[in-house]
Formats: structure tokens, C-alpha cells, sequence
């Protein structure tokens, strides 16, 4: 075990809060898509059906990517090692919403992003590894 193991290093709150604050936005984007109000995003009319025929699988991947991820950045902040499963949930429901997108249909004109889809990536499992360097240290409970 680490000699400083049991204190909450700085950078646990950093990453806690700056993931916590990131992935409240998964969070939004999935909550005003179930609530059907993807119209007040200026969202067209064929981006809109797009996410009204989500096969259920799709959506259920979707909650568990977002919702895993949103609860672990509290869990890594609240210093639970079951932060370490949530974001192990958010990993395999990435996996499942980045395989429709991709392969299972087709997106609508102009909603691919390349880009966004890096940084979901990158800071998914940045997360993950994250949580799991802070379990290893002691700092999770």
C-alpha cells in the first residue's frame, strides 16, 4: 500500500469535478432525447427520428455508458471502490452505443463527430484507469 494511501490526493477532486461536470452532459443529452424534446437542441426532423427509432438494446447501451459514467465520477468523488465498476459499466456500454453507431445504422447527415467521439473515448477510459490507480493506491475505500 502506499505510504500516502488514505488521503484524497488534489487531483481525485480535480478529476472528480471535471468528469462529474462532463459527464452531466451525457447525462442531459440522454434525458432530452427519452423525453422526446430533441427539437429545442435544433435537432432536424430526420435527426430527430434517427433517435425515436433507437432499438431498445441501443437505448439501454446508451443508459448504461452514461449513467455508469456519471455515477462513478460521484462515486470517485464520495472515494467508493465501486467506482471502479460503475466506469467498468460506462466502458461496455461505450462499446455497445459506439457499435450501433457504427455499424448497426446509419447516422443522419451531419450528426457524425469524429472528434467528439475521440474525446468520449479518451475520457471514458481515462476514467476507468483513473479509478483503478486510485483503488491500487488505497485512496478508494
Amino acid at each position: 500500500m502506499n505510504a500516502s494511501a488514505g488521503k484524497t490526493p488534489w487531483h481525485l477532486w480535480a478529476v472528480g469535478i471535471v468528469t462529474l461536470l462532463w459527464n452531466s452532459v451525457g447525462i442531459m443529452s440522454y434525458m432530452m432525447t427519452e423525453l422526446g424534446q430533441l427539437k429545442s437542441l435544433g435537432m432536424t426532423d430526420s435527426q430527430i427520428a434517427y433517435f425515436e427509432t433507437f432499438p431498445a438494446w441501443a437505448t439501454a447501451v446508451w443508459a448504461l455508458g452514461v449513467w455508469g459514467a456519471f455515477f462513478g465520477s460521484l462515486l470517485l468523488l464520495f472515494r467508493s471502490r465501486l467506482a471502479v465498476v460503475s466506469f467498468a459499466v460506462s466502458v461496455v456500454g461505450l462499446i455497445g452505443t459506439t457499435y450501433f453507431q457504427n455499424f448497426a445504422t446509419e447516422l443522419p447527415e451531419g450528426m457524425a463527430n469524429p472528434a467528439l467521439d475521440a474525446v468520449i473515448w479518451i475520457t471514458t477510459l481515462f476514467s476507468l484507469w483513473y479509478a483503478l490507480k486510485m483503488r491500487r493506491d488505497g485512496v478508494l475505500r
